[in-house]
């Protein structure tokens, strides 16, 4: 009856969201972007439910690769989320999102951002090579290329990183429907951003009245 120590509860790990910024999105083409969108909100929306410890970064913000995606900003406001802007790629480098992360003090830690390749896979590899275990939402990463994407990710994999997707990372931490607290921002999420899954759910809450 105990569950895995695997899987990912809302207090036994960090999420770090890196670099969903316009200049980032412009180039990626391994997935639509309209897709990497409604995959960012269902995390954000996620982690803002569960009360997740996570950190948002950017890289040259101001100076190059413009604001966050709405989506993010929509569940962490910039005015009150204190966004880490970076001059590194590698967001393991940069002392003040270092601090940051490892502040959180936990032995699990959930990356998405842009790109897979360099954004990515720097703090992956960093952050494994110092002990944690780390999992990667594949459909919130993105790339210039599907070949850059699945290649980041397959060498992240070999150095033992877990790959998850949006929507296994929101259910994983549900795990109940029992759990009444989280069941209607949940259900609610999926029903604005969740595509098939979500109409699903509008349906049976509409004609089944549940």
């Amino acid at each position: 009856m105990k569950p895995s120590s695997n899987l990912l509860t809302p207090d036994n790990h960090a999420l770090v969201l890196i670099d969903f910024e316009g200049q980032m999105a412009f180039a990626t083409s391994n997935l639509p972007v309209h897709e990497l969108r409604t995959n960012v909100a269902i995390v954000s929306g996620a982690s803002k439910i569960f009360n997740v410890s996570t950190v948002v970064t950017t890289v040259a913000e101001e100076s190059f690769s413009g604001p966050v995606f709405p989506e993010v900003e929509e569940f962490y406001p910039i005015s009150t989320s204190g966004y880490i802007d970076r001059t590194t790629m590698n967001t393991w480098e940069d002392e003040n999102a270092y601090k940051a992360i490892v502040a959180k003090n936990k032995k699990k830690i959930v990356l998405a951002g842009l790109w897979t390749s360099v954004c990515i896979v720097g703090p992956a590899l960093s952050a494994i090579e110092e002990g944690y275990e780390v999992y990667i939402i594949t459909d919130a990463c993105g790339d210039v290329s599907k070949e850059a994407h699945e290649r980041a990710v397959q060498r992240m994999v070999q150095a033992g990183a877990i790959p998850i997707t949006s929507i296994q990372y929101l259910l994983e931490l549900q795990r109940d429907w029992a759990r009444e607290a989280t069941y209607g921002p949940v259900t609610s999420l999926m029903k604005k951003y969740g595509g098939s899954y979500g109409i699903g759910i509008q349906y049976a809450h509409t004609m089944l009245k549940h």
